[in-house]
């Protein structure tokens, strides 16, 4: 295996606490209620972001549709962002993780185009 697809696999796995959110915002909800209270979010938004956030990640790593991929890529990027910046506003400290994402977006997003170029 090459460097290119290593950095590429390395950096998608890196999404992973995407994923592993999009589950605790059903699995755990009420958590996550006190959680979007405390940060100031509507808690109507915990079950559409949960759904986006396990379609974002299988539109990422399937790659099938070329524009989806790009809409996933940009949409957990933004949630990121604004995740680490709700954070950090709040100062909690806990804006490390979604800044680390906004990171491994961009090295997953730039190096699968290079592993697996899409065909169109």
């Amino acid at each position: 295996m090459n460097t290119n697809k290593i950095i590429y696999w390395v950096a998608t796995a890196a999404l992973f606490p995407i994923l592993m959110g999009g589950i605790m915002y059903i699995v755990k909800n009420a958590d996550i209620q006190a959680a979007f209270t405390s940060l100031g979010f509507p808690t109507w938004m915990i079950y559409p972001m949960a759904i986006l956030k396990l379609l974002g990640i299988v539109a990422v790593v399937s790659r099938l549709v070329p524009v989806l991929t790009e809409w996933a890529y940009a949409g957990i990027f933004f949630n990121a962002l604004f995740a680490g910046l709700a954070h950090f506003h709040a100062g909690d400290g806990s804006y490390f993780v979604p800044f680390g994402i906004c990171a491994a977006v961009i090295v997953s997003r730039y190096y699968g185009n290079i592993v697996r170029p899409v065909k169109v």
